[in-house]
């Protein structure tokens, strides 16, 4: 087996993680690589270093060393090349992290083989002028979509497989993945729903409405986002920077045609870890 590793250097924690993750598999005598990026940081180790791309071409499966947003930077690149994806934790709560610190001797059971793969479903937004594509993106948590400008409230038409939904008056809407539904749709009100089912989550953002709630459709739902005349609003895939959407142009949001694919070594289940990480959540409140 031969893994990649990404790192997000930005957190606290990182290089020493990651240097252990090193020592870690240098012991198994498993091959790993970096990006040519981190050449220079951990020249000392027995890595390899490839382009980016090339290391995902060649590897088995990558390692990523960070919080929520590196795990999800990775399986959203890991998902275009068919490769499983393991987090381990040098961030705070990382909902997603298959491994904490604490953990990295866990590491023999990837290098042998003893783990399970769970698929997730993705969500592929895109902005189109009629029937022409002009920006398009994959989400592993959501697509938000939201006022911009000086706009103080954005009112958007959302249709859902050709019918009429509502239409939603306040900061925007939110749609997720069940493996979202634990990100900003929580934040915003949203259902805790297990990330192994396949279903898609729309949570409006600060509605003007005192009846408005989260409605959870089935996988193969497809949204159309229109703004309503006069309206200013943009769009932004899993917290990237927002896209801006034209006014002659609407936001189509449906499943994927490619999954991403987390390992897991640990028999914990979803409830077990939403019950550690909320618990940590209250704890950091």
């Amino acid at each position: 087996m031969k893994l990649a590793l990404l790192p997000n250097l930005t957190r606290e924690n990182a290089l020493e993680i990651s240097l252990e993750v090193c020592r870690e598999l240098d012991n198994l005598n498993t091959p790993y690589i970096f990006s040519l990026d981190d050449e220079e940081i951990f020249k000392a180790t027995r890595a390899e270093f490839l382009p980016f791309e090339k290391m995902l071409e060649c590897c088995d499966a990558l390692i990523t060393i960070g919080g929520d947003g590196t795990i999800i930077h990775a399986a959203k690149k890991a998902a275009e090349f068919g490769k499983p994806v393991l987090g381990i934790n040098a961030g705070r709560l990382a909902f997603m992290a298959g491994l904490e610190r604490s953990e990295l001797k866990l590491l023999n059971c990837l290098v042998s083989g003893s783990y399970t793969v769970d698929k997730r479903m993705l969500l592929r937004a895109q902005i189109m002028r009629g029937e022409e594509l002009l920006a398009s993106n994959c989400c592993v948590n959501d697509t938000v979509i939201s006022k911009s400008g000086k706009m103080k409230i954005v009112e958007l038409s959302v249709d859902c497989n050709g019918k009429h939904i509502n239409n939603y008056t306040g900061d925007g809407i939110i749609i997720a993945t069940p493996t979202g539904s634990t990100a900003y749709s929580l934040s915003a009100g949203g259902p805790v729903v297990d990330p192994l089912l396949d279903s898609i989550l729309l949570t409006p953002v600060c509605t003007h409405s005192l009846f408005i709630r989260s409605l959870i459709l089935k996988a193969d739902s497809t949204f159309t986002v229109r703004a309503v005349p006069g309206s200013e609003f943009s769009v932004s895939c899993d917290g990237e920077e927002p896209v801006a959407v034209p006014d002659d142009c609407s936001v189509i949001v449906g499943k994927a045609e490619i999954s991403a694919e987390f390992i897991r070594i640990k028999p914990d289940t979803f409830i077990d870890v939403l019950n550690r990480k909320l618990a940590q959540w209250q704890d950091l409140g």
